[in-house]
């Protein structure tokens, strides 16, 4: 029997991860805690006394005003869903769909992968050899400009998956005024480990758009939600094809505790950049592997072979992720920076502690 299913996502491949179970668990860029016991408690508390049998805002309209107040930005701007990653595909929806997605590689697996899925052409732009943008290279992707119509949707994250680089203000405002007719979105799902963020930029230009994710330094991944920072009109837009009363009961009470109280986010980055530059230093002196800089929760590391590498942390109770099946990255391991002792765990089984 022939199923009657496109040939898009009948040719495209799974989502490309295998879970593992291991000891130290280092692969998937989570944060080294969870939510504070006390705000679990908080939240738990206030979800008794709310009603479970009524459906929640319609456009999860209290937990966006929580939101816009934390990130200085307008909650009619700011779209909630169930992850960050739903937005990618909803932007292609909203802008791509018969036209075209343009990227950098190596990348995020769902820009390229929800791409192929919704029939958008997809153009895939090659970081430099030191994982920096190459903003000439994704200007002449683009094309010619023909006019202010719609042409699709750019993606650039910032800090970069999975290398950690940052790429320079100045290079997205120069790509922001050198597209008019495209969506520019800017991934910001690690900007708390970064030294600044695109929010000016986005204020600036209506065609800018920033996603950001609780699942990060927030600590929520569990929870399963993210978001969009836009312009008024393009949000306006974008909630046309977010699913109604898509943000639950308890995915909104627990954020807005969050929310409430962001000192321990704050507290848990310094931790992570401490560790972060810890881990760093040690492995400048690993005799074959190179650590590239980052301005995320991870390191990216160049080894003489993933396989070997990951097989031999796997061995001594260490999970890390194999990134070498990635464009320009062979050899790469990434490794998220977790609690302290998760990264001498890490460190001692690198050779690097004794």
């Amino acid at each position: 029997m022939t199923l009657p299913i496109r040939p898009a996502v009948l040719s495209s491949p799974d989502y490309p991860f295998n879970p593992v179970d291991a000891p130290v668990k280092l692969d998937q860029n989570e944060s080294f805690a969870d939510f504070p016991d006390a705000l679990k408690a908080m939240a738990l508390e206030r979800l008794r006394h709310l009603p479970w049998h009524r459906y929640t805002d319609l456009n999860a309209e209290a937990l966006s005003e929580a939101i816009a107040a934390h990130d200085r930005w307008t909650a009619e701007g700011t779209v909630v869903t169930t992850g960050s990653n739903v937005l990618i595909s909803l932007l292609i929806q909203l802008c791509a769909l018969g036209g075209r997605v343009v990227t950098v590689t190596p990348n995020f697996a769902l820009y390229a992968l929800d791409a192929k899925l919704l029939g958008a052409s997809l153009t895939e732009v090659p970081l430099r050899s030191d994982a920096s943008l190459d903003i000439d290279a994704v200007l002449a992707a683009l094309g010619p400009a023909s006019g202010d119509g719609p042409h699709g949707v750019i993606y650039v994250p910032r800090p970069h998956a999975p290398t950690g680089s940052l790429c320079a203000l100045d290079e997205l405002v120069r790509l922001a005024q050198a597209c008019p007719g495209w969506l520019l979105v800017i991934d910001e799902a690690y900007h708390h480990f970064a030294a600044d963020d695109a929010r000016e930029l986005a204020r600036r230009h209506d065609h800018v758009v920033l996603l950001r994710t609780f699942s990060k330094a927030w600590g929520l991944a569990g929870l399963r939600l993210g978001y969009a920072l836009a312009s008024e009109a393009v949000a306006r837009q974008l909630r046309k094809l977010v699913p109604p009363f898509g943000v639950s009961l308890m995915q909104t009470v627990c954020a807005q505790v969050a929310l409430e109280h962001p000192g321990y986010v704050q507290q848990r980055v310094a931790v992570t950049l401490r560790e972060r530059e810890r881990m760093a230093q040690a492995l400048a002196a690993h005799p074959s592997w190179r650590v590239l800089p980052s301005q995320a929760n991870f390191l990216l590391i160049r080894t003489p072979d993933a396989a070997a590498a990951h097989a031999a942390l796997l061995a001594q109770g260490v999970l890390v992720r194999r990134q070498d099946s990635l464009h320009g990255l062979q050899g790469c391991i990434r490794v998220t920076v977790g609690t302290a002792d998760e990264n001498s765990a890490f460190l001692r089984a690198a050779g690097l502690l004794a």
